[in-house]
């Protein structure tokens, strides 16, 4: 078994998400790719190369992202004298509206589901926008959950309870009832497997033309961003928010509490008239 194997053995041990398992190999195995084809010493030379070139192909959050996962297999290898800081990034003072759904878009979005009788996509679209859980967490919403109205959910190591909306619990059994699920997760493929992210993506992207929404903005990501910036400006509560989203620390939250940049220009203008 090579180190990249071992890393991915020890990766599933330490209970990491799927997800970031798949990541951390796929990001360790393009740069041994790229040093066997470069023909370069595994040294820190050689990573600080490899730095400089994704920091030019990627933005700053992509490239830390690969920059951590070499930096754990580095770890684990034993050859922390490899590892590297990862790019600092300057946190912008307002929200770019340009790329969030708006209330109204998904309002469309759901709409273009229920015409393409998409029943799936449509309370998927609806439980995610309500609730603010993550597209990998869909296994959580099940039959049982709905009768509760609360899942409890198991993500990144941590457990934390989602209180579900009646009303979303009535629609949920209700579409179970109908799809004659009578138990476990109400959002699996045909085989009864989770669903994968990329579908869900795609089913989205395919309503765009008819809801007359901007594919840049339709991502399954952005009906967890319309939630929290919802939930946000109604209750001021980014402690609370940030124990729903299932975020470890509330600076990663901080992104939903921030002025939209329409509110930011108007403010920077008012001031601008008080200062001649």
């Amino acid at each position: 078994m090579d180190f990249l194997s071992e890393f991915r053995e020890r990766l599933v041990n330490d209970e990491k998400a799927k997800l970031t398992v798949e990541k951390y190999v796929r990001d360790c195995r393009a740069f041994l790719a790229w040093i066997s084809e470069s023909g370069r010493t595994l040294d820190k030379e050689a990573v600080l190369c490899y730095k400089e070139l994704i920091s030019k192909k990627h933005k700053t959050a992509g490239a830390n992202s690969i920059l951590s996962s070499l930096n754990a297999y580095f770890s684990y290898i034993g050859r922390d004298e490899l590892k590297v800081k990862i790019l600092k990034r300057q946190m912008t003072n307002f929200r770019n509206e340009e790329k969030e759904l708006t209330r109204d878009e998904y309002a469309r979005l759901l709409n273009a589901a229920k015409e393409r009788k998409n029943r799936k996509l449509y309370y998927i679209m609806m439980t995610v926008c309500r609730t603010g859980i993550r597209i990998s967490e869909l296994s959580y919403i099940t039959v049982e959950a709905a009768r509760k109205k609360e899942a409890v959910i198991g993500n990144k190591g941590k457990i934390r309870i989602i209180l579900l909306p009646e009303k979303l619990c009535r629609e949920l059994l209700c579409y179970a009832s109908e799809e004659k699920i009578k138990s476990g997760p109400l959002f699996v493929t045909k085989n009864g497997n989770p669903l994968d992210r990329s579908n869900i993506w795609k089913m989205m992207k395919s309503l765009c033309e008819s809801a007359n929404v901007e594919k840049e903005k339709v991502f399954p990501h952005n009906l967890r961003h319309l939630f929290a910036v919802t939930f946000y400006s109604v209750h001021k509560d980014i402690v609370h928010l940030a124990d729903i989203l299932g975020h470890s620390t509330v600076s990663t939250t901080r992104i939903y509490t921030l002025e939209s940049s329409r509110a930011h220009r108007k403010q920077m203008e008012q001031l601008s008239g008080l200062l001649l």
